[in-house]
């Protein structure tokens, strides 16, 4: 089994920054690959980022290339999300996942449905 904690969520307002953290534990090592995802109110859980655990190739929605950044510490079983120039309907509970198996690539790390395992949600509320 795998565990995932986030951390990081707040308010901030439109255009500031935010570092989302997420700790993997457990069985690290049949991690293949770690991804963020939102849920807004009313609307059904998106893709964000996501990548490698090992680290190498990213993979962003369009909605925030540019302007949020995915990474890892393998030594410290931490993955981030960087977030740059946030604007409102960027609020959202923010997930992070992790995946045992390779589905393919951009179409495996951007499928909900190809992640095992899931974190308890951050709330990032950004104001105007």
């Amino acid at each position: 089994q795998v565990q995932l904690r986030e951390s990081g969520g707040g308010l901030v307002q439109a255009g500031g920054s935010l570092r989302l953290s997420c700790v993997v534990s457990g069985r690290t090592d049949s991690v293949y690959k770690v991804g963020w995802f939102r849920e807004a109110p009313g609307k059904e859980r998106e893709f964000v980022a996501g990548t490698h655990w090992s680290g190498g190739t990213t993979y962003y929605a369009d909605s925030v290339k540019g302007r949020f950044t995915i990474s890892g510490d393998n030594a410290k079983s931490t993955v981030f999300l960087e977030m740059n120039n946030v604007q409102p309907e960027d609020t959202a509970v923010y997930y992070c996942a992790a995946g045992k198996d390779y589905y393919g690539d951009y179409h495996g790390f951007i499928t909900t449905y190809f992640y095992d395992y899931w974190g308890q949600g951050t709330q990032v509320t950004v104001s105007s």
